[in-house]
């Protein structure tokens, strides 16, 4: 049917022009950009992150019929400005509404403070629009003074992008200036309406064009998809709350005549190589060497839409491919390479591309890429001149966030200037702050020396280095690095001889008992042969002779060896086999049911009569390097492995946890890990060298 319009309208499919039809077609369908529009505002009808705002200051006197009659004008003049969305049978459509009357909404709130003012625009910005009811386009005068007022404009993204808002604003002051001097003004007609390219657009894709540009878009990004995982302050909720702050990046002019000038000379434009620096940083920041970057393109590459307000702007996924050896230029030029033909290709809706792909859709990222950028032109923060009248943009504070980041990025005569707006869900200000400041030490580094390989670009200053790596590592701490473990416990005997050390189910061991259990094994194990760095093991269950064995083990000089006698029988022939134990400390209820190598020797403590050996302590010379433990891996990367720890390292532990913890007499550790896990030896030695109590 429209094909046929097209014809009869001598129109062939290669020219594509866009031909007025929205009068001659029984229903308005919506672009493909309304209709995830539509989408994502039924998954958050109360959202404002795709509202699109401004506000402006007025300083003099303010014509407010002059005023009115603008905004009347715009709203007859650009169909989008009075369309809401509707449904029937099942099916998405526009609706245009005849011009209604407009009434300017004004509020008087006095006197503000730069702070109480961006509160109130916020306010206003924040408020959710209904996509069915309208209207939306939202404006509202604040009278501050009789001769100062703040306007502030929201519109919703289904009906306009980040070109229609200025477009508004300059037809806007047009209208003012002639309606103010009591004469006409006479805007260049439209030749379309926003449903008119709409129309266009779906019949276009379907003429072919969606398959040729989605081939080349599918050979691009592939069958993964993967989410950038940048470091965050906070882990990703389940759901995005789209709740977001934005920071300026100050670039400086130096830097920014610098950059300008390594444009000209790698033969690229300011876009491509801040996109190229932008997934540097990413690269760096999350290791990936696969870098998706949204990118917003204007669309607007025909003479019908460029005065025309409306969602034209689309969006392509920029992708960078890093190894180690990538230089910048090298992937400027991959980069310049890959936006070239991304223009050539710049008609497919986003949308269609995500229903193609399909990649794993989730509420908590948006599909495809999670980080944005863009660049653009425009001047921000001018001020016009009217009859009687200052004219000067407002700026305010962000509250919203699409995605996890976005970069902005101006280009202006003295350079560039930036923004970053982020997710408050997962970052923090400083953090961004942080982000900003390694962006402009790689675009120092990129100016510095463009062949550098892409991993030797620096982030970090001066500043930071030496924070980092100085004051970061300023760690040193004092700590008995030439005690062992057992005479630290030793040393609380001393002090507490008769406090309650080992309490296991009715039984209960002082300090003092405890020390000379284990010293009278200590001296049995000496007549074994036990010393230092001699492996002995021990397959107990939980029980008093545990923690004797274990103390007794190292008090002898010796390096115990835990063998869970819970273990899978292979397991414990293994162990016994690799450790190569020459004695083993066990309870004789378990000898049959340990793989016990035939001639090892053994002791059993439930049995064995210790009475004829000294208690006094052995005073072996354990050097801090010697083995207190080997407990061995789980076996999970491949067989398991004996790992063994010094009386140097673990004192240097417990000390740091008794420093930062500070058990005393009063506290109670349970004994919870079975003592094949390394964490089981903190819950042993630790109570034990502060006074508290085993259990």
């Amino acid at each position: 049917m429209f094909l046929e319009k097209l014809a009869s309208k001598g129109v062939t499919l290669a020219q594509l022009p866009i031909p007025v039809v929205r009068n001659e077609v029984e229903r308005l369908v919506l672009s493909y950009a309304q209709q995830r529009q539509w989408f994502l505002w039924q998954m958050e009808p109360d959202g404002s992150a795709y509202n699109i705002p401004t506000a402006l200051r007025f300083r003099g006197q303010l014509d407010l019929a002059a005023l009115q009659r603008s905004f009347e004008t715009l709203i007859q003049r650009h169909e989008a400005l009075r369309t809401t969305i509707g449904e029937e049978d099942g099916q998405l459509l526009q609706v245009i509404h005849p011009c209604q009357p407009f009434e300017l909404a004004r509020q008087a709130v006095g006197t503000l403070d730069e702070g109480a003012l961006q509160a109130q625009v916020a306010l206003e910005v924040q408020q959710p629009f209904d996509l069915a009811r309208g209207p939306l386009l939202r404006v509202k005068l604040l009278d501050l003074a009789q001769e100062e007022h703040v306007l502030v404009l929201t519109l919703h993204h289904i009906v306009a992008d980040g070109w229609s808002m200025p477009l508004l604003i300059d037809e806007l002051v047009s209208l003012y200036e002639g309606y103010s001097q009591g004469r006409e003004v006479a805007l260049a007609e439209l030749p379309i309406q926003y449903a008119d390219y709409a129309i266009w657009q779906r019949a276009w894709m379907d003429a072919g064009e969606r398959e040729r540009q989605l081939a080349y878009w599918m050979s691009q990004l592939g069958d993964d998809h993967p989410v950038l995982e940048l470091p965050t302050d906070r882990p990703r909720p389940a759901q995005q709350s789209y709740r977001g702050q934005r920071i300026n990046v100050d670039l400086g002019e130096a830097l920014g005549l610098s950059l300008k000038q390594l444009v000209q000379r790698q033969g690229a434009t300011a876009f491509m190589l801040l996109l190229a620096s932008f997934q540097v940083l990413l690269h760096r920041y999350s290791g990936q060497a696969d870098v998706r970057v949204g990118v917003p393109i204007a669309n607007r590459n025909r003479v019908e839409t460029e005065r025309l307000i409306g969602f034209f702007v689309n969006t392509q996924v920029m992708r960078a491919a890093f190894d180690t050896q990538l230089t910048f230029s090298e992937l400027l030029a991959q980069v310049r390479q890959r936006a070239l033909a991304a223009q050539v290709h710049q008609d497919l809706p986003f949308e269609q591309l995500v229903d193609a792909l399909q990649p794993e859709r989730s509420l908590s990222h948006s599909p495809l890429f999670q980080v944005m950028y863009n660049h653009q032109t425009r001047v921000k923060g001018e001020r016009r001149s009217l009859p009687g009248l200052e004219v000067e943009s407002l700026p305010w504070r962000v509250h919203a966030a699409q995605f996890d980041l976005t970069l902005d990025t101006f280009e202006h005569e003295h350079g560039f200037s930036a923004t970053l707006t982020f997710a408050t869900d997962l970052f923090d200000a400083a953090t961004i702050q942080q982000m900003a400041t390694h962006w402009r030490n790689l675009l120092q580094g990129i100016v510095a020396n463009p062949d550098q390989r892409v991993a030797e670009l620096p982030l970090m200053d001066d500043t930071d280095r030496q924070h980092i790596v100085d004051g970061w590592n300023a760690t040193q701490a004092d700590y008995p690095g030439d005690t062992s473990i057992h005479q630290l416990i030793e040393a609380q005997v001393f002090a507490t001889p008769d406090a309650p050390a080992l309490v296991f189910g009715e039984h209960t061991l002082t300090y003092a008992q405890l020390n000379r259990r284990a010293n009278q094994l200590a001296h049995k194990l000496r007549e074994q042969g036990v010393g230092p760095d001699v492996l002995v093991g021990i397959a107990m269950e939980r029980s008093l002779e545990m923690v004797i064995g274990l103390l007794g083990i190292v008090k002898a000089g010796g390096t115990y060896v835990p063998l869970d006698p819970e273990y899978p029988q292979d397991r414990l022939s293994y162990m016994f086999e690799d450790s190569g134990i020459p004695l083993l400390l066990t309870q004789s209820h378990l000898r049959e049911t340990l793989p016990i190598p035939a001639g090892l020797r053994s002791l059993d403590l439930d049995g064995e009569n210790l009475e004829g050996y000294s208690d006094a302590n052995p005073n072996i010379d354990v050097a801090p390097l010697n083995l207190a433990y080997v407990i061995y891996t789980s076996g999970s990367t491949g067989r398991p492995k004996g790992a063994g720890n010094s009386h140097q390292a673990l004192v240097n532990r417990l000390w740091w946890m008794q420093k930062a913890y500070g058990l005393d007499a009063s506290d109670s550790v349970l004994q919870k890990t079975p003592f094949s896990f390394d964490v089981s030896v903190w819950e042993f030695f630790w109570p034990l060298m502060t006074g508290a109590r085993l259990v």
